[in-house]
């Protein structure tokens, strides 16, 4: 069970870089010549980016530039390069950007996986920033690229982050295309163009904030001091790693992450708890909700200070191969509501099959202390030494 909810936010414990770099990448392709509503695609595009460019002058730490394919040569010269920068990154260049966008004219090819390959060289080197990449088109890729693929390697790369797609009067084809290359958003209309581009500005600009709620057995978010790790979803790369944990008043703390990102949420918990594609509304501060109900196990062995280098237990799920804790006894420990198998590495080692963990109680395990052998004998030679079960069955040790 997972969800996301909007509330008001607590301290926030993380900065994200203040500088921010937008690069529109437009589409200029012939196709953008079609009629659309009571206009044409392309001049409600140069309208809306105009719009923009005017409406983002006012924000110091935020530079635009501006990438157009399809413009340069007409399609039947089938042109797979014909993309350019066309207003590089720099400080006030609003005025620049809005007189080339009256400039550009549609006629040629929608090279969209060559001009975001090329878009990596349009971020000067720079640290401390974030690079943020807006295409908009109103088709697919007609030169045999692989949007996806560029995209996912430029953000492997840390060359910008997860890219947000706007297809103008789309159909169902786009999404299968784009949704792994960014974030896409259907634009049927002008109203919902408007609409996008403001949601990808308010991912983009405004803080995001999260905060967790982890359920105990009861449902009751009182679960804390667990080790928490967003993970960016394209990468694979961890980008936040916190402590969760609840005041005196019981709230908890608040995290700020990047509205830009897909993140994947590990909550360090034994064994993990992985949610994927975690939802959260950029711009907002957000509440994720997990169930976390968690008991305590402890293995109780008065002797085992006896073994030379102490005891080590194994812990693994049910049925299952994968360790889930390896330490050495005495020490306590929580885990998740289930059942487990142990090995306590004693000579011989003993096995506790299915151990019920259940949440909010403690799960205790006894094994008797162990004895000294001392074997003294006048000739040299070898021995075995077997473990006899109740039934009179023997196992060598």
């Amino acid at each position: 069970m997972l969800y996301a909810r909007t509330a008001s936010a607590q301290e926030v414990q993380q900065k994200i870089p203040e500088k921010t770099r937008l690069l529109f990448l437009l589409d200029a392709s012939g196709s953008m010549l079609a009629k659309w509503e009571n206009s044409v695609r392309m001049t409600v595009a140069k309208q809306l980016l105009s719009d923009l460019a005017d409406s983002l002058q006012v924000n110091p730490n935020l530079d635009l530039a501006l990438r157009v394919y399809g413009h340069q040569f007409h399609r039947r010269f089938n042109n797979c390069q014909d993309s350019k920068l066309e207003v590089p990154f720099k400080s006030g260049n609003h005025e620049q950007i809005k007189a080339k966008l009256r400039d550009i004219k549609p006629q040629g090819n929608t090279p969209i996986a060559y001009s975001l390959e090329q878009a990596a060289n349009d971020f000067p080197a720079a640290n401390n920033v974030r690079n943020i990449v807006i295409v908009i088109t109103d088709g697919l890729e007609s030169c045999g690229g692989d949007p996806c693929n560029i995209s996912q390697a430029l953000q492997a790369k840390g060359i910008f982050l997860k890219p947000f797609i706007i297809g103008l009067g789309s159909d169902k084809r786009f999404e299968e295309q784009f949704e792994c290359a960014g974030q896409y958003f259907d634009a049927k209309d002008t109203k919902t163009f408007r609409l996008a581009l403001n949601k990808a500005l308010k991912q983009s600009l405004n803080k995001t904030t999260v905060s967790l709620e982890l359920l105990d057995e009861n449902g009751a978010p009182k679960e804390t001091n667990i080790n928490s790790t967003f993970i960016n979803a394209v990468t694979e790369s961890p980008m936040y790693n916190f402590v969760h944990y609840r005041d005196r008043q019981g709230r908890p703390d608040t995290v700020e992450v990047d509205g830009v990102l897909t993140y994947n949420l590990q909550v360090n918990t034994m064994p993990a708890v992985i949610r994927k594609n975690v939802p959260l509304e950029g711009g907002e501060h957000n509440v994720i909700t997990i169930p976390v109900p968690q008991g305590a196990l402890n293995i109780a062995m008065p002797g085992h200070t006896e073994y030379r280098k102490g005891v080590d237990v194994i812990v693994r799920k049910v049925n299952s191969p994968q360790v889930v804790n390896l330490y050495k006894l005495p020490r306590q420990d929580r885990y998740l509501e289930g059942s487990y198998d142990l090995e306590v590495l004693t000579f011989p080692k003993i096995n506790f099959r299915n151990v019920a963990i259940t949440g909010g109680k403690q799960t205790t395990l006894s094994i008797p202390n162990p004895g000294i052998v001392n074997i003294s004998t006048g000739v040299r030679g070898y021995g075995s030494i077997y473990q006899i079960d109740e039934e009179g069955k023997q196992t060598w040790l």
